[in-house]
Order: structure tokens, then C-alpha cells, then sequence
């Protein structure tokens, strides 16, 4: 999709000419975006209010334009995610030329550039782009541009039947190249608006927003190729480094739409078995090692949690591992055993404490903790991430039946643990402490990692921009917060508040599913407190993505529907991870929210 050719004019069959244009006010004199993550590698032309690549004038005049009366006249200083469209009275390409804002040149202001232009160009464009950006720049700009490109698949589909036939299904599909055999090759960015779900619950909808759809030249959807066209020609390292910068910005888009894909699929589709099949199969294609548990080897284990929340169901839960071994890292610093674990609740109907009809429609989306970490393992080979990391996958259809489970049962999860559960609809945690002690206890786990779609609270405390974070681990906390942020994934540190702790304590079990022994409130944090109880003390983190997980409308990379969320911030961290320290089990993890 991005092409990078140094030291040359505009392709002349290019059916669009964008100049990238920066506000030279904020921009550092060596080039360097306001962060320092990313920005220019050429000798910019500065003006009054912006900055163009040396080349840019004289594009523009090719066409007839004079750039900078045009700059002037529409006062365009360069904000990131600025465009400004000029048609162009040509009967020869090209026939349209943008201006595209990069604001300072840091990294995520080249990925707004990237998902502006994605939005504004035409269809099926091939757009030359005039531009001087750095390694770093250039592979922001090819996310943006790759994640605002995509659409839902779009088409009624139809039922797995069983898991043999989804099975036979798994492998039309490549996963591992962000591309998924979805019934329907059409793609529309479309979801489903629903009212807020109960704070206590495992899950929010999307509060009700007005989603404006865009119309007219500002859609744009499936830009065919950009063309880098730089001002200077580049050593052969420089192009190796920039055609790296774009392969693995590329491997990392691909994830996040894989992700999105899955999380988009109607769940009449998409069965716990359907989900566990495409995960395998994606997995082995990926060259990952891959295993499932079935209901009955789950049963027989002691998997509690996930066949409780799944008894309900005719369509039964699974647990799928995935499995990676990666190289040692260039210093030969031990990383340890990483495992992640995603909440897969294909459907959410809250079970027999049954969500009000609005807050039910978006429960397709459930299982995006799950999407998310599947979509993270199959990515590492590409990547070279080093070390051990596994993948669980917690899946299981929450509905209502005879053989539902009912408040007030006591259940026991994978290593003994005992639950009272007060509400069904607070099933997501259950499935998570399953595969939390398991990969505690059976796994031989360094370090543990959730997400999951988990609280309607945390929507109310952080919005639908921003993920909570809870850890038990300073370092690992640092280490995702970071992750995050170069990622353009946004998390915010909560305590683990240990007065909170008694709200879940039980008389008939170890402890209860939600707080209500105390009216304490903090539904998000109780639920962390509740996640901890199963990590044997280990180095953790829970990412409570329930807001990020999937959005109302477009807005820059992210696109109407699933996010993708916490696949970018999984991939930057388990590349750069460091190794992971002790935690003392006994001293209550409680870190303040600042």
C-alpha cells in the first residue's frame, strides 16, 4: 500500500497529488516531531505557519498551483488531520490535490495524517505523495493510512453447525495476514448503538451517540497505493531501515484488523466453537503451536468458571492456547514466561440477571479481550519478538436456559477457589480466573497480562478513549503505559484500593463475583480486585478495555465498530519488553491515579 521512491518528481499517472505539510511553529529545527518519536528526514522548506518538502513547490506548479498563495489564501497551517481538497481542472491525472496537516511530526500526528488521507482520497486511488518523513514518521503514517482504510465485512453469513465444519472453514482464511474468510466480500463501517448496561455488570454498550455518517469526497475508503515522493535521494541503509519501518507497520495493521474482523462478526456466526477453530487454525498458519480444550476435557479439569458461564449454551465454551517461542533477546536479558489472556464471551445476554434489550445489542463484541490477544500471537513470528509467550483464549456464549447458571451458586474455578456468584451477568471475571490461575498454576507463568471488555464502570470513569489499567507490578505498569502511548493507545493507572477488598467476601465461598458486602462502589476496581485473587502473586496487569473495545463513528485510525483495541500496545510492548521483576504477594498493590 505505501511505496517509498527517494529523490524524484510526482508519478505522473497518479490519480491524486498530496503534499504532507507540518506546522513549522512547533516543529524542532532538526526535523524531529514535537515528541521525538518521529518526523522529517529531508531539509524542509519553512514558511510563515508551516513547513512543505523542498520538492513540494514545484509539484504544485507542474499542476497550474502555486502552493503558497494556496496555503495563504485557505490558511492552512498543517494540523494533524487537516486536509484540504482542490480539485483540479485537469483532463490527465491527477486530478485532485490535498493538502494533508502532520501537525509537529510526532508519531501520532503522522498517523493522523495517514488515516485523513485514507478517508479523503478516492477508491482505488493511487496517490503520490510528497513528503520528506523519517523511519519512524513513515510507519505511523502507513497505520494510520492501513487502519482508516478499513471496513466491516458486511453479509448475514451463516451458522457454524459444529466444530468440524468450522474447522474445514478455518482454513480458507489467513489470519496471520489480517485477512479473515468472512461470509460477504463487502465492507461497510456499520455497528449498533445501545443504552449503558448496568455498572455492576462484566459489560457496557455503547452509550447512545449520534453517529453522523460521512458522505461525498470526505469517504474514501481503499486507497490502492501511496507513492512516498522524498526530496532527497537515501543511502541504501536508509531505504532498508524505511522499507522495515513500512513492512512492520504493515504486520501490525494487519493484527488490529484481524481484530476488528473478529469482533465485527454477528454471533450467529461466530460460536465459542467457530472463534476456537478460526484461533487454531490461524495459529498453526502463523507457525505458532495451538491447542483447545473442549467442554468436557474443561469439565473434567476443573474449569469452573468457563463451564458455568457456558452451561446455558447449546453452543459450548472452549479455552484455546496458543503457543510462541521467539528468539533471545540482543542482550541475552531473560524475559520470562509472558502469558496474555483475553475474555472471549461471544455473546452476552447477562445470563439469568438478563440485560435490558439496548444494552444487548453490541454483545457481539465481548469477546474483544480475546480478538485482541489472538490477533497479538499470530503477528510475533513476523515481528521477531523475543522470548516465551502464550495466548489464552477464554470463550464461551453467555445465555439464558434451564441449565443456566443462577445467582446465588457457588462455583469452583481451576485450582480450587470457590465463588458465590451474585450476578450472572458478572460472568467475564469468571472466565478470566480460570485462565488466570491456569496460567499461574499449570502454565509455569512469569508474568500475566488480561483483557477484557470487563466493567460498564470504567466507560463512566475514562470514557470510550481510554482503557483502565490495573497492576500489581510498577515496572510492568511503566512498561504497558509506554507501550500505549507510542502506540497511540491511550491507558490511564487505577488503584488497586485494598479497603475495597472485603466488599467481595463471601459467607458460603472463597469470595463473591461482584462487591456488595460493602457499598464501596468502584465496580472497576473490584473486579480488578477480584482478577488478583487468582495470579498467585505473580507480576500483573489487567487492561479493562470495555470503553476502547469498539466505537460509535470514525475518528482518525479508528473506525465505526470494533477497535481492535490493545493489539498495538500488546505488539510495541512484547518487542521491547523488559525482563519482569518479583512481586511481594503479600503487600496490597494499591498505587495512586496520577
Amino acid at each position: 500500500m505505501v511505496t517509498l521512491r527517494p529523490g524524484g518528481p510526482a508519478a505522473p499517472d497518479s490519480s491524486a497529488l498530496a503534499v504532507v505539510v507540518l506546522s513549522s511553529e512547533e516543529t524542532a529545527s532538526d526535523g524531529q516531531g514535537g515528541s521525538g518519536e518521529a518526523g522529517t528526514a529531508g531539509s524542509a522548506t519553512v514558511r510563515d505557519g508551516y513547513q512543505v518538502s523542498p520538492i513540494a513547490g514545484a509539484a504544485c506548479a507542474e499542476l497550474g498551483i502555486n502552493l503558497d498563495a494556496l496555503l495563504t489564501t485557505h490558511t492552512f497551517g498543517g494540523d494533524a488531520g487537516s486536509v484540504l481538497l482542490v480539485p483540479l481542472a485537469r483532463a490527465e491525472p491527477p486530478a485532485r490535490l490535498l493538502l494533508v496537516g502532520a501537525g509537529t511530526g510526532s508519531g501520532a500526528d503522522w498517523r493522523s495524517a495517514g488515516a485523513a488521507l485514507a478517508r479523503r482520497a478516492g477508491a482505488g486511488d493511487r496517490v503520490a505523495l510528497v513528503a520528506d518523513p523519517d523511519s519512524a514518521a513513515l510507519a505511523a503514517f502507513t497505520e494510520g493510512l492501513a487502519l482508516a482504510s478499513y471496513r466491516q465485512p458486511r453479509g448475514a453469513g451463516k451458522a457454524a453447525s459444529d466444530v468440524t465444519a468450522a474447522s474445514a472453514d478455518a482454513e480458507v482464511g489467513d489470519l496471520s495476514a489480517g485477512q479473515t474468510d468472512l461470509q460477504g466480500d463487502e465492507r461497510v463501517t456499520d455497528a449498533v448503538d445501545a443504552a449503558d448496561a448496568s455498572r455492576e455488570t462484566d459489560e457496557v454498550s455503547p452509550a447512545e451517540e449520534p453517529a453522523v455518517p460521512v458522505t461525498g469526497p470526505e469517504r474514501g475508503h481503499g486507497v490502492d497505493e501511496v507513492i512516498v515522493w522524498t526530496s532527497r535521494a537515501l543511502t541504501p541503509t536508509e531505504l532498508a531501515e524505511a522499507a522495515e519501518a513500512v513492512r512492520r507497520a504493515g504486520v501490525l495493521a494487519r493484527a488490529v484488523l484481524t481484530a476488528r474482523d473478529l469482533v465485527n462478526m454477528p454471533s450467529l456466526v461466530k460460536s465459542p466453537e467457530w472463534l476456537a477453530a478460526r484461533a487454531v487454525a490461524a495459529a498453526r498458519a502463523a507457525g505458532l503451536d495451538a491447542s483447545l480444550m473442549d467442554v468436557r476435557e474443561l469439565e473434567a479439569r476443573g474449569f469452573g468458571g468457563l463451564v458455568a458461564v457456558g452451561a446455558a449454551s447449546v453452543r459450548p465454551p472452549y479455552l484455546v492456547e496458543l503457543r510462541y517461542d521467539g528468539p533471545p533477546t540482543a542482550d541475552g536479558a531473560e524475559l520470562g514466561h509472558r502469558v496474555l489472556v483475553g475474555k472471549g464471551i461471544t455473546f452476552d445476554s447477562g445470563g439469568l440477571s438478563l440485560k435490558p434489550a439496548g444494552s444487548m445489542a453490541g454483545m457481539k463484541t465481548d469477546m474483544s479481550g480475546a480478538a485482541a490477544v489472538l490477533a497479538t500471537m499470530v503477528a510475533l513470528p513476523e515481528l521477531g519478538a523475543p522470548g516465551r509467550v502464550t495466548g489464552l483464549l477464554c470463550i464461551a456464549e453467555n445465555m439464558i436456559g434451564a441449565a443456566a447458571m443462577r445467582p446465588g451458586d457457588v462455583i469452583t474455578c481451576w485450582g480450587g477457589r470457590t465463588v458465590e456468584v451474585l450476578n450472572t451477568d458478572a460472568e467475564g471475571r469468571l472466565v478470566l480466573a480460570d485462565g488466570l490461575a491456569y496460567a499461574a498454576g499449570a502454565l509455569g507463568a512469569d508474568l500475566l497480562v488480561d483483557l477484557a471488555t470487563l466493567t460498564g464502570a470504567i466507560s463512566v470513569a475514562l470514557g470510550r478513549r481510554t482503557a483502565g489499567l490495573f497492576a500489581s507490578d510498577d515496572a510492568l505498569a511503566d512498561g504497558l503505559t509506554a507501550a500505549a502511548a507510542e502506540a497511540g493507545e491511550r491507558v490511564w493507572r487505577l488503584p488497586l484500593v485494598e479497603e475495597y477488598r472485603p466488599a467481595l467476601e463471601s459467607p458460603v465461598a472463597d469470595l463473591a463475583n461482584i462487591g456488595r458486602a460493602l457499598d464501596v462502589g468502584g465496580g472497576s476496581i473490584t473486579a480488578a480486585l477480584f482478577l488478583r485473587e487468582f495470579t498467585d502473586g505473580l507480576p500483573w496487569a489487567h487492561l479493562d478495555i470495555a470503553g476502547t473495545a469498539r466505537a460509535d463513528s470514525d475518528d482518525a485510525e479508528i473506525t465505526r465498530g470494533g477497535t481492535g483495541w490493545g493489539v498495538r500496545t500488546l505488539l510495541r510492548w512484547l518487542t521491547t519488553a523488559a525482563a519482569p521483576t518479583a512481586v511481594d504477594s503479600s503487600v496490597p498493590a494499591a498505587v495512586p491515579a496520577s
